[in-house]
Formats: C-alpha cells, structure tokens, sequence
C-alpha cells in the first residue's frame, strides 16, 4: 500500500478530514481556521453543529477541545435535539493544552486560555487571561503589556 492509500485509510477511519496541521487533529464540519493558525495533536474541531471561527495567528496547543454542539441533555433524555452554540475566537489567542472550549463561547483577540480551562458560554474581551474549572476570567490582563506598536491594542 502507497503512503497516499495509507492516508486515505486513516481518515476514513478516524472519521476525520485532511488538513494542514496534523494528522491526529480531527476537524469536523467546516470550521472557518485564519492565517497562521496553529492546531496541536489530538486536538479536535467539531463544527458539525454550529459554526466556529478561528482568527489568524492562533496557537491553539495538543489535547484541545473546541465543539459547537453539547448533547448532554439529549443523552439523558432531557431533550430532543442537541444545545449548539457559534464559537469565535479572535486574532492571536493562545489556547493551553487540555482546555474545552464549549458553544457559545466568544474571546477577544489577544487572549490567553490556561491549560486545562473549560471555557463556558461567555463573551470574553479582548487582552484577557482566562484559568481554570470554573473559569476566572481577568479582563484586559494583557492589554498594558501589548505592544505599542500593535495597531490592535490602539483600537480597543
């Protein structure tokens, strides 16, 4: 068997789609991913429920999860269809490894997410520091510390 059958195998088998990254990341749906970005092993982008956007310049780290759709309430019978959320997540955000980034979530260009934070349904600004389960969230934390010549931290 050639390398390009071999290829076409796996995917198929892990039910998952090419892509630029890495072969262990597991892309479903059609997530909108800008410029630039990073996406670490046996990170997963599930798209299939709602839609998610990813700016440029990310570096979202391995063991990353981002889902549009929970269906927790629907495995335990309390509900019929699945909770779907859109997901944004602006220009230059860092995402630390083994972090949950569930529907509805939106964080601000700039940001870091802690290793190991599920992010909630939120709207997180621009500069923040986001750490831990529960969240805590520290708004603006790196906003001083930007760069005075990065033309994003003049305009907000």
């Amino acid at each position: 068997m050639d390398k390009t059958e071999f290829k076409r195998l796996f995917l198929e088998m892990m039910n998952t789609q090419d892509n630029s990254f890495h072969p262990l990341v597991w892309i479903n749906g059609n997530p909108e991913i800008g410029e630039g970005t990073y996406i670490g092993g046996l990170s997963d982008i599930n798209a299939t429920k709602g839609r998610i956007v990813i700016g440029a310049q990310c570096d979202i780290a391995s063991f990353v999860a981002i889902n549009a759709g929970d269906t927790h309430l629907r495995a335990i019978g309390l509900a019929e269809k699945p909770d779907v959320g859109n997901i944004e997540i602006g220009d230059h955000v860092f995402i630390g490894s083994h972090s949950v980034i569930m529907g509805g979530a939106r964080i601000g260009h700039h940001s870091v997410v802690g290793a190991g934070t599920i992010v909630r349904p939120v709207e997180i600004p621009p500069y923040s520091l986001v750490l831990g389960n529960p969240m805590v969230i520290k708004p603006g934390y790196y906003k001083e510390k930007a760069r005075p010549d990065n033309s994003e931290a003049k305009k907000t």
